[in-house]
C-alpha cells in the first residue's frame, strides 16, 4: 500500500535521491562537455599557432612584393598543412590575398582585419582562424598571416557526445530511482515493522506483540530494538499494575469479609448489650486494618509520583535514630532480642523527617519480628564519603537468594502468610524503596540462610 501512495517515506526519498542525482550527473555531464570542448579548442589553436610561425619562416624576404619563398619546399608544405586540415592565407595591408595554401575559407576576408583567435561562420560552417603580423622587414612589405582550420570535426566530436549525454542521463536516473527504491525498501524495513506491531498492539491490546528485529545495527535497527524493550517495559509495569490490583483486591477481601459474616452474625438475632459490645470489639482489629492498609496505598501513591507537598529540611539523622531505637527498645525486649545501636554524631541531610521515621521504624520492626529468640539485632550509622549508611541488621533465618530481588515489590511475601502473622500489609519494605528514592538514595538487601539479613541503606550527604 505505501508504494502507491506518493506521499510515503519512501517515494520521498527516492524521489529526492534521484533529484539530487539527477543534478549532480547533469552537472557533472555540462563541466565534462565544456571541458572537452575547450580541450579540442585549444589543440586545434595550437595547431594553427604553429602553422602560423611555419608559414611566416616561408615568406620571400628579398623579393618587395609579399610572397611565399619559391626557393623553399612550397608544395610539401601546402600537403603538410592540408593533412593538418589548416589553410594558410598571405595578406596584404588591404586584404588582399597574396597566397594562399590548402582548401578553406573562399570568402573575402573580413575588414579590417583581427589579430588572434576568432571563430567565424562560412556558409554555415564554423571555422577556428588565426591571424598574425609579419614581423618588420626593411625588403617585406607589411602584412598578415592568416590559418583557419574547419570546426567540423570539434562539432560533430562535441555533437555525439551531447547525444550520448542525453541519452545516458535518462538511463543512469532509472537504475538509480531502481537503486534508490531497492535502498529505501531496506532502510525502511524497521519502520514497516515496527507501525504493524504497533498496530497489531492497538488493535489486540496484546503487549507480548514484538518486532524481533535482525537486520543492520544502524539507527532505525536500534529504533526497532528499543520499541521492542518499550513494549517489554510496559508489558511489565501493566502486569505489576493488574497484579496489584489484584493484590489490593485480595488484601481488602479479607477484613471486609470478616466484617461482613461478624455483622451478619450480629444482626442475624437479638443479642445482649455485652454480645453487641463483643462484636464490635472484634470488628475493630479488621477496620484498623483496612484503615492501615488504605493510609500505606495512599502513601505509596504519593511517593512513586514524587509528590512533596512540603520542601526538606535540614535532620539531624544521629538525634533521629537514637529516638528511633529508643522507641523501638520496648519491642526488642518483648522479643528477649539483645538491640544494640553505634551511630556516629552529626549525621544531617535534607529531608522529611516524617518520611524518614516511617522508614527507619519499618526496617527495624521487620528486624526484631524476624530475629532469632533471644538473638541480636543491631542498628548502625556512619558517613562514608558524601553519603550516610545506615545497616540494620538481624541473626533471624535469613532470606533465600530467590527472593531478594522481590523484596520491595508491593504485597510480596516471602512467606504466603507472613504479613497476616505479623500484622503487615505487605507494603512496608515498597514504602520504605520509595522513600529512600525520594531522598535521592537506596536499599541493598544481603542475607544468608541461618545467618541473618542486613538493610543498608545510603543517603546522600546536603551538597553545599
Amino acid at each position: 500500500m505505501g508504494w502507491r501512495n506518493w506521499t510515503d517515506l519512501r517515494w520521498r526519498l527516492v524521489a529526492w535521491y534521484t533529484l539530487l542525482s539527477g543534478i549532480t550527473l547533469l552537472s557533472f555531464d555540462l563541466y565534462l562537455y565544456f571541458q572537452f570542448r575547450d580541450a579540442l579548442l585549444q589543440q586545434i589553436d595550437r595547431t594553427l599557432e604553429v602553422a602560423a610561425i611555419q608559414a611566416i619562416k616561408n615568406i620571400d624576404d628579398e623579393a618587395e612584393l609579399l610572397a611565399f619563398d619559391p626557393r623553399q619546399d612550397a608544395p610539401a608544405l601546402a600537403s603538410l598543412l592540408e593533412d593538418a586540415g589548416v589553410s594558410v592565407y598571405l595578406l596584404s595591408t588591404d586584404g588582399t590575398v597574396k597566397g594562399h595554401f590548402g582548401h578553406g575559407l573562399t570568402t573575402s576576408i573580413e575588414q579590417p582585419v583581427t589579430l588572434g583567435f576568432k571563430t567565424i561562420q562560412e556558409n554555415g560552417r564554423p571555422w577556428r582562424t588565426h591571424t598574425r603580423a609579419i614581423p618588420a622587414d626593411a625588403n617585406t612589405s607589411p602584412g598578415w598571416i592568416q590559418v583557419a582550420h574547419s570546426l567540423d570535426k570539434l562539432e560533430t566530436s562535441t555533437n555525439d557526445l551531447r547525444r550520448q549525454m542525453i541519452l545516458g542521463v535518462p538511463l543512469v536516473l532509472v537504475l538509480v530511482g531502481a537503486g534508490g527504491c531497492l535502498l529505501a525498501n531496506r532502510a525502511l524495513v524497521p519502520i514497516e515493522q515496527i507501525s504493524r506491531t504497533a498496530q497489531q498492539v492497538r488493535l489486540s491490546g496484546d503487549l507480548t506483540q514484538r518486532i524481533d528485529y535482525q537486520g543492520s545495527q544502524d539507527e532505525l535497527g536500534r529504533l526497532a530494538i528499543m520499541f521492542d524493550e518499550m513494549l517489554e517495559s510496559l508489558q511489565k509495569t501493566f502486569e505489576r499494575e493488574q497484579q496489584f490490583s489484584a493484590d489490593v483486591s485480595h488484601e481488602l477481601r479479607t477484613p471486609l469479609t470478616v466484617l461482613k459474616g461478624r455483622l451478619n452474625v450480629a444482626l442475624s438475632q437479638c443479642r445482649t448489650e455485652a454480645e453487641y459490645r463483643e462484636t464490635l470489639k472484634s470488628i475493630e482489629p479488621e477496620v484498623d486494618r483496612l484503615i492501615r492498609l488504605s493510609g500505606d496505598l495512599l502513601l505509596l501513591a504519593q511517593l512513586e509520583q514524587g509528590n512533596r507537598q512540603w520542601p526538606p529540611e535540614l535532620v539531624d539523622l544521629s538525634d533521629l535514630l537514637a529516638a528511633i531505637a529508643e522507641q523501638m527498645q520496648p519491642l526488642a525486649d518483648l522479643k528477649q532480642a539483645n538491640f544494640g545501636s553505634a551511630i556516629d554524631a552529626d549525621l544531617t541531610l535534607q529531608g522529611y523527617p516524617d518520611h524518614l521515621i516511617r522508614l527507619f521504624l519499618n526496617l527495624l520492626d521487620n528486624a526484631i519480628k524476624h530475629a532469632a529468640h533471644q538473638g541480636q539485632v543491631k542498628l548502625m550509622a556512619h558517613q562514608d564519603n558524601h553519603t550516610i549508611r545506615v545497616t540494620i541488621s538481624d541473626d533471624g533465618p535469613g532470606i533465600a537468594p530467590e527472593h531478594l530481588s522481590h523484596l520491595f515489590e508491593r504485597f510480596y511475601r516471602v512467606e504466603s502468610d507472613r504479613s497476616r502473622r505479623t500484622g503487615g500489609s505487605g507494603l512496608g519494605l515498597a514504602i520504605a524503596q520509595e522513600i529512600a528514592h525520594l531522598h535521592g538514595g537506596a536499599i541493598i538487601v544481603q542475607s544468608q540462610l541461618q545467618k541473618g539479613t542486613d538493610f543498608i541503606v545510603s543517603l546522600p550527604l546536603p551538597t553545599t
